[in-house]
């Protein structure tokens, strides 16, 4: 578990996580919220909430075995009951961190898919700035 809030912590810094009820609903309503995440002793109005967020679309919501003390703890807050990492990369690398498998199957491939296409697009993006560099020096 440790492992996985370090992955959260990292999304925090690089900027790639929304915190707190109202940026990850904002996150969610834009589609950028690849994972949200709630903590274990989160009301189940917020459970519900984060469920209803990722609702009908491919974004993915888990409840982590973490407290909110100790999620808020690795974002430098005293407490924080629901996140969302908004980046596919990171939140594959999250979920992969919790080491279980058969629990986030369905997650895992969802991310996995989604990882997938953001580094050929990554890619993609990379060759077309050496065309453009190429194209000027002719």
């Amino acid at each position: 578990m440790n492992k996985a809030l370090n992955y959260l912590a990292l999304a925090r810094k690089g900027g790639l996580a929304e915190l707190g009820e109202e940026p990850v609903g904002a996150a969610a309503r834009a589609g950028k919220a690849h994972l949200i995440l709630v903590a274990a002793d989160a009301s189940d109005h917020t459970w519900r909430r984060a469920k209803s967020y990722a609702a009908g679309t491919d974004q993915q919501c888990i409840r982590l075995e973490a407290t909110k003390e100790e999620m808020g703890f690795v974002v430098g807050r005293s407490s924080l009951a629901i996140a969302a990492v908004t980046d596919p990369r990171m939140a594959l690398a999250l979920v992969q961190a919790l080491g279980r498998e058969e629990k986030y199957r369905q997650e895992l491939e969802v991310l996995t898919a989604k990882a997938a296409k953001a580094k050929q697009r990554q890619a993609e993006a990379k060759a077309h700035q050496r065309n453009l560099r190429a194209g000027k020096k002719k």
